[in-house]
């Protein structure tokens, strides 16, 4: 049955070229959202930038320039980046979109009149970087801990969302629904929020016009704006049509966000709320990613150390990066970049084992069987356990992937390529060639076989991860278009499928070797 999969990255904020956290969390949804397709799934993928708020006007300023064109800028820079690294995304919206502001004001006006904003003086320590003001729990050695800066001492009148009066319903929804937040870690820090009394209060959603001007007028006051954060989180509304729109309700069914660490609060604690003071039923899960670290530092654009993926692409190819990215980080931890890690990897699973695997057996192949596939003989217990295991890897990369659990689903890619160059040493074709009888010619044909069929399964399963990699696999083993009428998992799950006497291609190496990086000193 065709199942809804609607699912989303944060929308980036707009005052800096992308970096390797936010092409970490695409990477991550765009190969949700090509597997969901490869499982027949109707698949919506939303990305898109966060263009209003404080820290737009601040480079504006700076730079004395009207803030559009600073939201412009990077807009631009981050569609472009995404187009020139493939990601699949059906939409990329912008917070400046004409439906979305009409969303936004539909809405604050739908919580104004239910009762559930409220107008009141608030002084307090405000965070430019965050753009909210801040709790002690936000704070180390009086510095804001995710830009490391001073916040400053505030007092004005503001509009502020009753959210504290929905805590306890949050906390049971949570205690009740053990996967909506995911890993196990976040789910545990949002309760700790709704649970802590010195912690969250209201909501403050609004900033005014005298301080700052840039952002979507509240419908019911004209001499403010609304907060960046409520209105950047209804763009997964606006993406998919609502209130009416045709897709809408079937979309939002299928709901998953994927997130950094840094934005637990407003997705796991702000956004549910407003979902129910708005009768919108709650998203599926919320996926939440660790921090990509250098030199023991978190990557941000306000600390200057992020690691460019046009750099990388251009020094190592994205699909090698892209691999390293998804295989590296274990979805939810944190995890550490190196240039001397990538290369290490890359030459480890991508070089070593999926392109030598694939090189040895099509080199046989043309030397043993015509560069065709050849005509297996009955399999033999190795064999068996080959076929046997397609099926089960297959269903481990439907389960992991259907869970974010990304670096597993390769890890257990992986572990069958090494059963396959197990097999494949074991078996030794190369050996068998060597007597020349029916019997060894027969061994070779079956060996040789279970090694494509083996690459095919490969092929099919890895694609949502590398989409160029995996109909480049295809094409020399014999099954070009297999991508394009497969089914997943259950056409990875199926042995036996290769047509005997499909021409096969030997070509240049998949993943060449990276030479290790040189040092000075």
């Amino acid at each position: 049955m065709t199942r809804a999969f609607y699912v989303t990255t944060p929308i980036y904020y707009v005052n800096a070229e992308p970096h390797i956290g936010q092409t970490y969390a695409t990477a991550v949804v765009d190969t949700l959202a090509r597997y969901h397709r490869l499982a027949g799934d109707e698949t919506f993928f939303l990305t898109g930038t966060d263009e209003h708020g404080e820290k737009v006007a601040e480079v504006a300023e700076k730079r004395g320039v009207a803030p559009k064109e600073v939201a412009d800028q990077y807009a631009k820079a981050f569609r472009s980046t995404w187009d020139t690294l493939g990601f699949s995304y059906d939409r990329f919206i912008r917070t400046t979109d004409p439906d979305h502001i009409a969303t936004v004001q539909t809405i604050l006006q739908k919580v104004y009149d239910a009762g559930e904003i409220y107008f009141q003086e608030y002084e307090g320590l405000y965070c430019i970087g965050c753009e909210r003001f801040l709790t002690e729990r936000d704070m180390q050695d009086g510095l804001c801990r995710d830009h490391e800066r001073a916040p400053e001492q505030r007092k004005e009148s503001n509009y502020f969302f009753r959210i504290t009066r929905h805590f306890a319903w949050l906390a049971d929804h949570i205690e009740k629904h053990p996967d909506f937040i995911r890993p196990e870690g976040f789910r545990n820090e949002a309760l700790a929020m709704l649970h802590d009394e010195s912690g969250l209060g209201d909501l403050c959603i609004s900033r005014p016009k005298d301080r700052l001007a840039w952002g979507i007028e509240l419908p019911f006051d004209r001499d403010y704006v609304c907060y960046v954060w409520f209105d950047a989180l209804i763009n997964y509304l606006t993406a998919i049509g609502y209130p009416a729109g045709p897709n809408f309700e079937r979309l939002w069914k299928g709901a998953e966000h994927v997130i950094g660490k840094d934005i637990v609060k407003p997705h796991a604690i702000f956004w549910p709320i407003l979902l129910r003071v708005i009768g919108v039923p709650l998203y599926l899960h919320l996926n939440v990613h660790g921090y990509w670290t250098v030199d023991e530092r978190k990557v941000s654009k306000s600390l200057g150390n992020k690691i460019d993926p046009l750099v990388m692409k251009q020094r190592y190819g994205f699909e090698a990066f892209r691999y390293f990215l998804l295989r590296h980080m274990v979805f939810g931890l944190d995890s550490s970049f190196t240039e001397e890690g990538l290369v290490a990897r890359v030459n480890a699973d991508l070089a070593n084992n999926l392109g030598n695997l694939l090189s040895r057996t099509l080199n046989m192949t043309a030397r043993y069987a015509g560069g065709q596939v050849p005509e297996p003989g009955p399999p033999g217990d190795l064999e068996i356990e080959i076929a046997e295991a397609a099926p089960q890897v297959a269903e481990k990369v439907d389960r992991h992937l259907r869970r974010c659990q990304v670096s597993r689903a390769l890890e257990a890619i992986f572990e069958f390529l090494d059963a396959v160059n197990r097999y494949l040493e074991t078996r030794a074709p190369w050996q068998a060639a060597k007597a020349g009888t029916a019997e060894s010619d027969r061994l070779v044909a079956t060996t040789l076989y279970t090694s494509c069929e083996a690459l095919r399964v490969t092929a099919l399963l890895i694609a949502p991860f590398l989409p160029e990699t995996a109909p480049m696999i295809l094409e020399r083993i014999g099954a070009p278009g297999a991508l394009e009428t497969a089914r997943l998992p259950d056409d990875a799950a199926r042995w036996g499928v290769l047509r005997p006497g499909a021409p096969t291609k030997k070509g240049e190496a998949l993943f060449p070797r990276i030479e290790p990086l040189e040092r000075d000193g």
